[in-house]
């Protein structure tokens, strides 16, 4: 017995659960989980589904291509570790959360290897033998940089997605196409508020009364992905930006962290821009 997850994402038509039910029911599949979601503007319907049994992937899959509508997004995910590479630059605070979850088994994936452009946060990343490589940025052009670090990640094999912890460097468009929508971003900001840095002075400057993070998968427009996750916390006219910060933070790698399992779990649909998350 196995148990896998099947993502569907599709256009919208009548009768779509029936029929991928029916399929399951056809299978002897039983249903752990279902989750629907009709987007009526767009006409596009979204369905993660639990199933164990006796299961033949590639037949599961065939059979439901066979009753949805053409160009449906069809995924049979067998439930296991992802690997995942970290990048960070100086802070520790998300990094440091994500370490510690990965070592009491709350982290359901594999920590290939952290990679950062500085050696500073090396000694605290052996104690969890995890690989750190340094690639340092001085005295390199931002796409030679960038070049050494995609060589890096590429020598490691079936690297499902790239965590941004705190990685301090905008991210040219060649390193975001070679890895297309695997990497997540924290943003130290409600988005889309106060994009760029220190969004927490800018908070300040602005008098807001709540602060926030913002975790997001990467593209082209600078901390513009769609989004995955997001917290607030309320503050007042007694903190200064440095108080903000702190508070802050601890937004930061909680939400990271969330989004990060939401991802491991295969709940995140991505279209136009947007999630939908199960």
């Amino acid at each position: 017995m196995s148990k896998y997850r099947v993502l569907i994402d599709a256009n919208d038509e009548k009768g779509l659960v029936y029929k991928v039910s029916t399929i399951f029911f056809e299978k002897d599949l039983n249903i752990i989980s279902n989750s629907e979601f009709v987007d009526k503007d767009n006409n596009k319907f979204f369905m993660r589904s639990v199933v164990d049994g006796d299961i033949d992937k590639e037949a599961l899959h065939t059979a439901i291509k066979a009753v949805l509508p053409q160009n449906s997004s069809i995924k049979v995910i067998e439930p296991k570790k992802k690997n995942i590479i970290i990048m960070a630059t100086k802070e520790l605070h998300a990094l440091g959360d994500i370490l510690i979850r990965h070592e009491s088994g709350e982290l359901d994936a594999n920590i290939l290897a952290v990679v950062s452009n500085y050696d500073k946060l090396e000694s605290v990343v052996s104690k969890f033998n995890i690989p750190y490589i340094t690639i340092s940025h001085e005295n390199l052009e931002r796409h030679e940089h960038e070049n050494k670090i995609i060589e890096a990640i590429q020598s490691y094999e079936d690297v499902d997605y790239i965590v941004l912890a705190k990685y301090m460097r905008i991210l040219t468009p060649n390193f975001v196409k070679a890895f297309e929508d695997k990497i997540i971003n924290i943003h130290h900001s409600f988005l889309p508020a106060f994009i760029g840095a220190n969004p927490y002075k800018q908070a300040y400057d602005r008098g807001v009364k709540i602060i926030g993070a913002t975790a997001h998968f990467v593209n082209n427009n600078l901390d513009e992905g769609p989004i995955i996750a997001q917290e607030v916390k309320h503050v007042n006219h007694a903190y200064s930006w440095k108080d903000m910060q702190r508070s802050g933070r601890d937004v930061e790698k909680v939400v990271l962290s969330r989004a990060l399992k939401l991802a491991l779990e295969d709940r995140i649909f991505v279209y136009a821009n947007k999630t939908v998350i199960f």
